[in-house]
């Protein structure tokens, strides 16, 4: 590590420890009333006391600061990270300081902001492991940005939708971040391995304060920040380390898929409404509720959910790690875990009734 990275890793955790402990609590002081989640009759609410959603206010800033290090020492301009991950942040910021926005409305923004934004980034992908698809992505523009808006739409969504308990977003995002840290540091695409190192450092003080109790939550601003995060890392990541399947990158963003993909066609489907109404028949949400019903204790099940989805989420990849180049194994191993997918939510939803 040179010397500007490792003033930049000194002063990150600073910056965070700073923001966490004292920033959060004189901006309550001043006004007990903002960013506050107080909120306790929401489906997705497992809280019992008025918690600081400014989480992810802190990660925000930090990013900025890891991408103005990079631009005024090294020349590198994360622009794709700046302009999609602050306009879904500024997004769901909205919400945490009371800015209530339709979700029809929210999910047409959100279809604008990535169309704008990846066709000026000319931010495409080209292969999807399958090969009519990748036809259809060498050769039509407009076919390659439906399908990378969409696979940023459910990431995104899928990130804010598993937010709500206490390190089960945070954890997640650190597996598959961890992971794309790994494959661009060990094929040498030195600039983004650091720049997601950096990232896992901000994270990692994140669930200091998240997690097992949680004195901060992410927010939207936070989840929406990470989910684009996490999005952008896996196009570059997969553009960068072409020997690595596609599939591959189903196989580690699997969860935060499935749950908006699932969810979305139950909703549709079999409950007849709104696929954009909230409700508390996610998986974590079944889960929470079977484990609060063998040990009745609602701080031990709600932080428990985050560690039981996260160790069989790391047991599941594991597989899909050893084997990412192994595009046909990639393919037929992210059927079988969508499959797992759908039988773990039907014998966990049929244990709470």
């Amino acid at each position: 590590m040179d010397l500007n990275n490792l003033i930049l890793f000194f002063f990150l955790i600073g910056f965070s420890l700073f923001f966490y402990k004292y920033f959060l609590a004189i901006l309550y002081k001043y006004n007990p009333k903002l960013l506050i989640d107080d909120q306790f009759n929401k489906p997705q609410a497992f809280h019992e006391s008025a918690i600081s959603i400014g989480g992810g206010l802190c990660i925000f800033f930090s990013s900025l600061i890891i991408i103005l290090n990079f631009w005024l020492f090294k020349n590198i301009i994360f622009f794709e990270y700046l302009s999609i991950c602050t306009l879904f942040f500024v997004l769901g910021f909205s919400a945490d300081i009371k800015i209530n926005i339709d979700p029809t409305i929210r999910l047409i923004l959100m279809i604008i902001f990535l169309i704008f934004l990846i066709t000026y980034n000319n931010f495409y992908v080209e292969k999807a492991g399958i090969t009519f698809l990748n036809h259809w992505l060498n050769n039509s523009k407009i076919f390659s940005l439906i399908f990378i808006s969409l696979c940023f739409l459910f990431v995104i969504n899928g990130a804010n939708l598993i937010d709500g308990y206490n390190g089960l977003l945070g954890f997640h995002s650190l597996i598959i971040l961890l992971n794309l840290f790994l494959i661009n540091y060990l094929n040498e695409i030195n600039n983004l391995a650091n720049f997601l190192f950096f990232g896992i450092i901000i994270l990692i003080i994140f669930l200091k304060y998240n997690f097992p109790k949680a004195k901060v939550f992410l927010g939207d601003g936070g989840s929406y920040f990470l989910g684009a995060f996490i999005a952008i890392s896996v196009v570059k990541t997969s553009i960068l380390n072409p020997l690595v399947s596609p599939f591959y990158f189903c196989i580690l963003l699997f969860y935060l898929f499935f749950e908006v993909f699932f969810s979305f066609f139950r909703k549709i489907i079999k409950e007849k409404k709104s696929p954009l109404r909230p409700d508390d028949k996610h998986l974590h949400m079944l889960l929470y509720k079977l484990l609060l019903k063998k040990n009745d204790d609602k701080l031990k099940s709600n932080y428990y959910v985050g560690i039981v989805i996260n160790i069989i989420y790391l047991i599941l990849i594991i597989p899909g790690i050893i084997m990412m180049e192994d595009g046909q194994f990639c393919k037929y191993y992210s059927i079988i875990i969508f499959i797992t997918y759908i039988f773990s939510y039907k014998i966990i939803n049929a244990k709470i009734k």
